[in-house]
């Protein structure tokens, strides 16, 4: 084990990229390689979109989050994020290795250990958090959001395209059993890393309720569900509306997977650096102004007749980057709120509703396309986009006490 003493930033950005990378890699297998694979077993698409449900956990992870940060935040200041992350990982790996083992025995077997996958990463990720939250300094944020939020499309590209791909070679034992033997692998800088103690304090008495009642708190909560409604819109329909448009099934496979990923990581290193250079405030503020234009310029497209495919695939490729600093610099703001007592309890709070937006926008913008159109979806995505750094000034000013409204 690394020595208390030797606990610096990089090893602190490697262990948590690690971890969320691993967390991604079983997102990416429960809602894109696994898909992906059944459906080329012949299994009827109805049966495949149970698989949706599991997102469920992930959104409510809050309700056990903050007993998860009471038992890592020991009484005289260690922690146990090593021990939380090694058990959970452990868990998850042999759900994962238990999708290969158990493969012939039906979709209620899989959909219970996809559920055990999603219950133990959700915990290991709350962890991670507060992990992230402690050991990164918040001149530095920015840098740990880039690793939390790269870590992800990292990982969605190890769970979805190499899945498949092992699979297609290999068998279904072999792809699962490579997946989880990645998950344990990735876990291994942090659970080396022993922390070293943060001065013990009086513990003030927390939990969701706590942290629901506190204005700063209530104000971040409205923040990202503000920042992210129209972007989550577009993400969507992107892929469906593209199809109707006329672009060729494989281009839509390209953009959506490689193209995100590509996109992904460049918005991640942009969002990164504008936390650096202009702090986060500032910096939601310029990605609220980029998906303003973005966003804009993809309604009047795609109001456009004909229609320009290669316009609106480049502007789609651009809002995924946009999507993605916006996670990272949104990420870095709200982290600033959580309390020390439970800090991956209080950022549950603004993931899961980060969740619940996208889940919402989801549903409720294929009913609107489906009944009205994509131009109109897109349309009040727009519009959706358009105060959103009003909304933003006026947040920052309840969170910073300037407002008493």
């Amino acid at each position: 084990m690394q020595a208390a003493s030797s606990l610096s930033l990089p090893r602190v950005l490697v262990a948590a990229g690690g971890i969320y990378t691993a967390q991604s890699t079983i997102g990416g297998l429960t809602f894109l390689g696994l898909p992906a694979a059944l459906r080329a077993s012949g299994m009827a698409m109805e049966h495949i979109g149970l698989l949706s449900l599991i997102m469920l956990i992930w959104a409510f992870k809050f309700l056990w989050a903050v007993p998860v940060e009471r038992w890592r935040i020991r009484a005289d200041g260690g922690r146990r994020t090593g021990v939380t992350v090694l058990a959970g990982q452990l868990v998850a790996a042999a759900a994962v290795a238990g999708l290969g083992l158990f493969a012939g025995y039906g979709l209620p077997v899989m959909l219970v250990l996809l559920a055990i996958m999603a219950f133990a990463s959700a915990t290991i990720d709350t962890a991670c958090d507060g992990f992230l939250i402690e050991r990164v300094p918040e001149g530095r944020r920015g840098l740990g959001n880039m690793v939390q939020v790269g870590g992800g499309y990292f990982g969605m590209v190890l769970g979805g395209s190499l899945f498949v791909w092992i699979y297609a070679r290999y068998g279904w034992t072999a792809a699962a059993g490579v997946m989880a033997g990645l998950v344990l692998l990735m876990s291994v800088p942090l659970v080396l890393l022993r922390e070293p103690f943060i001065p013990a304090r009086q513990r003030v008495k927390g939990g969701l309720l706590a942290a629901l009642r506190r204005r700063d708190m209530q104000a971040g909560l409205a923040m990202i569900v503000a920042f992210e409604a129209g972007g989550r819109f577009v993400q969507v329909l992107a892929g469906p509306y593209l199809v109707d448009a006329g672009l060729p099934l494989e281009l839509v496979g390209t953009l959506t997977g490689a193209g995100s990923v590509a996109a992904g990581l460049a918005g991640t290193t942009g969002g990164g650096l504008a936390v650096q250079m202009l702090g986060a405030p500032r910096a939601m503020q310029l990605v609220a102004l980029g998906q303003i234009l973005v966003i804009g310029l993809l309604a009047f497209a795609a109001a456009m007749s004909p229609v320009s495919l290669t316009l609106l695939s480049a502007l789609f490729v651009l809002q995924m980057a946009v999507m993605a600093a916006g996670f990272v610099v949104s990420y870095s703001r709200l982290m600033a709120l959580a309390s020390p007592d439970q800090p991956g309890a209080d950022f549950s709070l603004v993931q899961s509703a980060s969740a619940l937006t996208g889940a919402v926008a989801g549903f409720s913008g294929g009913m609107l396309a489906g009944q009205f159109g994509f131009p109109v979806v897109f349309a009040l995505a727009a519009a959706l986009a358009l105060p959103v750094p009003f909304i933003l000034a006026r947040l920052e000013g309840v969170i910073s006490g300037k407002s008493s409204s």
